[in-house]
């Protein structure tokens, strides 16, 4: 998703179908599990990117059939989880892109929620696009060339300027404001979620159509539709502190897990598994594979993970 800066991302979102997950909208319930005294349960927080569905697909299928835990699994968009993770209302996020505000609050100042590690996954966000367009243009991937292929890159929607599409309105990303500050003649428009931005990319790849986007990595996408990143002007820590006054590219953020602190003091194996747990990109990508290419369920796809895997995984349970 995917949903996404150091300040505060991608992606990484709106994965609205999250096939097996059971997913709830936590605007409207909190899980019956969560914060359970005593009971061996389990409620995880599904970012709505399908990288992020693997982590909690895997970490479901374990917890349920290694360590014999009853799990649910709530979606919530990115800063919402953090208020819900601090009030017990989920147990733990397996995939943070970053949220120095609320690190600071909830984890340095009223301690409600504990760091719980790297997911062993670098997430990156950048303008993309489709690589045989770049092959055919080579110099696109300057971002000062850009106004110069807008007539190119012109949609219906983009009003007479060249289209930048995004994903969900909920990312939070700095596209608008560098759109603006690098005075390009371009307009972000939204697909709505990732998964229809993955079906506008598609198609567009289909017809060999040119197109810019606001994309990331991981992604299992970038194997079906390869893709070549435009450079942005070069991230140095702080160029992005200020959201209104962003012109330098994202960061490469390494991926991070939060617990719950109550849940990561009293959560037995289970909160020790969730610390331990850590994988590639290379991992997630062939789960999200399975999920959003294959139309496995995600537990279908976890299943033929674990089964390949268990080198890997069997670590975490020690």
């Amino acid at each position: 998703m995917r949903i996404r800066t150091i300040s505060a991302v991608a992606g990484g979102s709106a994965l609205l179908l999250l096939t097996g997950c059971g997913a709830a909208d936590m605007t409207k319930q909190s899980s019956p599990y969560a914060n359970a005294q005593g009971a061996r349960t389990v409620t995880l927080s599904v970012q709505s990117w399908v990288g992020a569905q693997a982590n909690v697909a895997v970490a479901q299928y374990l917890l349920e059939h290694r360590l014999g835990y009853r799990v649910d699994t709530v979606q919530v968009d990115e800063v919402p989880a953090w208020d819900a993770l601090s009030q017990g209302r989920v147990d733990a996020i397996m995939e943070d892109w970053g949220h120095p505000d609320q690190e600071k609050r909830y984890v340095e100042d009223k301690k409600t929620i504990a760091h719980a590690g790297d997911l062993g996954v670098t997430g990156h966000i950048g303008w993309y696009v489709p690589t045989y367009f770049a092959k055919q243009h080579p110099d696109v991937t300057n971002w000062k060339n850009l106004d110069k292929y807008a007539d190119q890159l012109r949609t219906a929607e983009s009003g007479g300027k060249g289209q930048l599409l995004d994903g969900s309105p909920s990312y939070v990303t700095n596209d608008k404001a560098l759109v603006d500050n690098l005075d390009l003649n371009y307009q972000v428009v939204f697909a709505g979620s990732e998964a229809a931005q993955i079906t506008q990319m598609k198609q567009f790849a289909k017809e060999k159509k040119p197109f810019l986007t606001y994309w990331y990595s991981p992604q299992w996408l970038f194997e079906k539709v390869p893709m070549t990143e435009v450079k942005l002007p070069a991230y140095k820590e702080g160029c992005d502190a200020d959201a209104k006054k962003v012109a330098c590219a994202y960061p490469h953020t390494p991926l991070q897990k939060y617990l719950n602190a109550d849940f990561a003091r009293s959560g037995g194996k289970a909160a020790a598994f969730l610390k331990k747990f850590k994988w590639t990109t290379e991992d997630q990508n062939e789960v999200s594979l399975m999920i959003a290419n294959d139309k496995l369920t995600a537990q279908e796809a976890a299943k033929k993970w674990v089964a390949r895997h268990a080198s890997t995984w069997k670590a975490w349970l020690r």
